[in-house]
């Protein structure tokens, strides 16, 4: 365990948020020995278009995850159960193949389970699920379902399983390309992010005790976007705050009339985007902004222009590397939320899983 600060409120997020480098590495291993790795692999063709789906963050992470795999030159997208089951023709056209990966913690959340069901009946497509659970109704529905039970959590909200099930499908996405330097970059990624406990959770909180901010919002591009939409979502539920998310060349277009000092604007800057990214992060420090940078190498204009800087410094190339951006808005918004007296164990008006009764 590598925080010190664990209380008794929000033990078990902090517990399973720190845990997730040991937690990546037992389940790549177990899932890259696995049958149903093999059987995904088999339901891959040329041409065909994997659809993610998911819900809330799963749909974030549907959002990570079909980035890498276009980066895996496999087409990709990525879309809410709701929307593909009340719109399916803006998805799913006649005459074209498509491979639905459809992502569930529990394997019991009602849209993801119903989405399934209506892909294998309705529109005979053969459907690969991931999730942290045994048994559940969602693996009844796809025909291969591939199980990271270890990333399962005690808390309300998605850390580790988040960041396990990206993993997982950019392993899956990086075998069905044939991509070997890739899949050891995931491989190596947990070694690379262990040290980074170390200190950074220290000096985070210590960040987040030392100032209080009405609004937050998340700015990033390309690979990272469904990171900072995820982080986003950690700070509203785990501090019960009001956040945003914009692409971080977007936020000039309108949303920059928020930037000020009650506005804490959290860059996640990738290396293709770094440059404009910059001068971005230097415009809303000059507007008055709080700013925090996570990027893998933060250069000296980024630390003059930023209130609160991480620079992971890893060998991994940049599509390999968005699960380690995930961690510090997981920890931010922990940390707020205690700050605020808040248990982030278990958050305002949440539910573990999101089931709907039959007609919902």
């Amino acid at each position: 365990m590598k925080s010190a600060e664990i209380t008794e409120q929000g033990q078990h997020t902090l517990s399973e948020i720190v845990s997730q480098p040991q937690c990546w590495s037992t389940c790549l291993t177990k899932l890259a020995a696995s049958a149903e790795l093999r059987a995904a692999v088999q339901l891959a063709r040329p041409g065909a278009e994997w659809i993610f789906v998911g819900c809330g963050t799963s749909y974030y992470l549907a959002q990570a995850v079909a980035s890498t795999f276009n980066y895996l030159k496999l087409p990709a997208r990525a879309v809410t159960a709701a929307d593909l089951l009340m719109y399916p023709g803006l998805t799913l056209h006649a005459g074209r193949d498509y491979i639905p990966v459809v992502t569930s913690r529990s394997g019991r959340t009602s849209e993801v389970v119903r989405v399934a069901r209506k892909l294998e009946k309705d529109h005979n497509l053969r459907t690969i699920a991931i999730t942290c659970a045994d048994g559940q109704p969602l693996e009844a529905s796809c025909s291969v379902t591939l199980k990271l039970l270890g990333a399962d959590e005690q808390s309300t909200v998605m850390t580790r399983s988040f960041t396990s099930m990206l993993l997982g499908l950019q392993y899956l996405g990086a075998t069905v390309s044939g991509d070997d330097a890739f899949r050891r970059a995931l491989i190596d990624l947990p070694q690379q992010v262990e040290p980074l406990l170390n200190d950074v959770p220290r000096r985070l909180r210590l960040f987040a005790e030392s100032r209080s901010f009405p609004d937050f919002v998340f700015l990033a591009q390309g690979p990272l976007f469904g990171i900072a939409s995820e982080c986003m979502l950690k700070v509203t539920e785990s501090s019960c705050s009001y956040a945003q998310v914009f692409h971080s060349l977007e936020f000039r277009h309108g949303p920059k009339s928020i930037a000020g000092p009650e506005t804490l604007i959290t860059f996640l800057m990738s290396e293709t985007s770094y440059d404009a990214e910059l001068e971005l992060l230097e415009e809303m420090k000059a507007l008055g902004a709080a700013t925090m940078v996570i990027a893998n190498r933060v250069d000296s204009r980024a630390q003059r222009a930023s209130d609160f800087a991480i620079e992971l410094g890893l060998q991994s190339p940049e599509y390999a590397r968005p699960a380690a951006f995930a961690l510090w808005g997981q920890l931010y918004g922990v940390y707020y939320g205690l700050k605020k007296g808040l248990n982030p164990d278990s958050p305002k008006n949440l539910t573990r899983v999101v089931e709907l009764a039959d007609g919902g």
